[in-house]
């Protein structure tokens, strides 16, 4: 029986993939005819595509596409452009593996079924190797696609494709490095760093990390409970004494205030004026050593400024003057110890931080925590955040109903999720 070939030429991918049964396949269409594929393979050599994939005759389980036209009844014979197709990977489960052989390194290598990839899901240009760039990690295996612990997202893995460098990145990096020194000597009117900045930028997206997650829930009822117990203190502060309430608030001060690692009550330091000893009601210590001084009032119900005004202006109370005034002195004396201080109170307090931590004394801090501002009137306030300002810098003014916002605050943004977000591109005018 005479046979009718036609023979179709289109313009296709010199590398494509599909699936066969339980077989990842790899169809290659060289440049030319097969035949100098076959003299390599002849001379034991094997073909190295893309720079990635190395393929050798016991791969080769079709050679050309001669086949009869499934769709027509005629005897017709359609054959397609010189192709070879290489069985790469094999089905495990969900997965297909790759063999180890085919990709030139032991890592194990795992491709979803569901995947279509194409041939830029494995080379880069210049025929660089992903997977083994990948691979030079030393993970324990390669997961792409599907449910495991370990499998890297479909749509995380497109978007490092979309982001791996380029050739002219690379170009930027190293006119970076060399720019970096050359700057030093003489000036250059190209900043090569800033360019590959601006590329880098321009082809990469920042993605919010949510480290948060694992212990969003537990830090959700640690401030739930700080709040409900602040409420209640202030709620019923006539049954808790002074020393207890100065406790309780340096604690939710400590839980505000990461920075602080530690507080100290009852700490004597040298009032070098009189050459005596006064004592620190609280003394706080941050992650570098530094000491900053906190002064703690029950609020007794008092607003933070009085009703009658001076002069046209209403005033502090006059306990708020006077704690301010304190700490103003404990900062003085602090500052005026210097290193002998320095000395003294790392020794004193060495037992219960950590080995080796010194204390130091820079320009100290001093924080006030009393009275209650959410009856102020809109005047009365606007005069007490003059004076707040004014003082910041020495003395930090936090009142009550400060405190209970901020928790308030804190607990607000863990319910809503991620604490950092990406700001919108545009902002629409209404």
């Amino acid at each position: 029986m005479n046979r009718l070939f036609i023979e179709i030429h289109m313009t296709k991918p010199a590398v494509e993939f599909e699936v066969f049964d339980d077989e990842f396949r790899l169809i290659y269409r060289p440049r030319d005819d097969t035949s100098w594929v076959h003299e390599r393979f002849a001379r034991g050599d094997d073909l190295v595509v893309k720079g990635t994939f190395h393929l050798t005759l016991r791969d080769l389980v079709e050679d050309g596409a001669v086949g009869e036209n499934p769709a027509s009844g005629d005897d017709i014979v359609w054959v397609d452009d010189d192709r070879l197709v290489f069985a790469i990977a094999t089905a495990e489960g969900e997965y297909f593996r790759f063999k180890p052989e085919i990709l030139g390194f032991d890592t194990p290598v795992l491709l979803h079924r569901d995947t279509r990839p194409h041939w830029k899901w494995f080379s880069a240009e210049r025929n660089v190797s992903i997977l083994r760039v990948i691979q030079s990690l030393d993970l324990e295996r390669i997961v792409i696609g599907g449910s495991d612990p370990d499998a890297i997202p479909i749509s995380e893995y497109e978007r490092l494709l979309n982001q791996f460098p380029t050739p002219h990145e690379l170009r930027r990096y190293v006119q970076a490095r060399v720019g970096t020194v050359v700057r030093q000597y003489a000036e250059s009117a190209v900043d090569a760093e800033a360019l590959l900045n601006a590329y880098v930028d321009k082809r990469t997206t920042a993605t919010v990390p949510d480290l948060e997650k694992p212990f969003r829930q537990f830090d959700i009822a640690k401030y739930a409970f700080a709040l409900d117990r602040l409420q209640a203190m202030l709620a019923n502060e006539a049954g808790t004494s002074e020393a207890q309430w100065q406790l309780e608030i340096v604690e939710i001060i400590l839980l505000l205030n990461p920075r602080y690692i530690k507080a100290f009550t009852e700490v004597r330091l040298l009032d070098t004026d009189n050459s005596t000893w006064r004592r620190i009601d609280i003394l706080l210590v941050d992650a570098s050593g530094n000491v900053d001084v906190i002064e703690i009032k029950k609020p007794m119900g008092k607003p933070i400024m009085l009703p009658a005004r001076y002069r046209d202006h209403h005033l502090p109370m006059r306990d708020l003057v006077g704690a301010m005034g304190q700490v103003t002195h404990y900062l003085r004396y602090l500052n005026r110890w210097g290193l002998r201080g320095e000395d003294y109170l790392t020794k004193l307090l060495g037992a219960d931080l950590p080995a080796g931590f010194r204390i130091q004394i820079t320009n100290p801090l001093g924080i006030v925590i009393m009275g209650r501002c959410n009856t102020l009137s809109e005047v009365e306030r606007r005069e007490f955040e003059v004076l707040r300002r004014d003082s910041k810098g020495i003395v930090d003014i936090i009142t009550y109903d400060d405190l209970l916002a901020r928790l308030q605050a804190v607990l607000d943004q863990l319910r809503c999720g991620p604490a950092l977000s990406a700001a919108p591109a545009t902002l629409q005018a209404d």
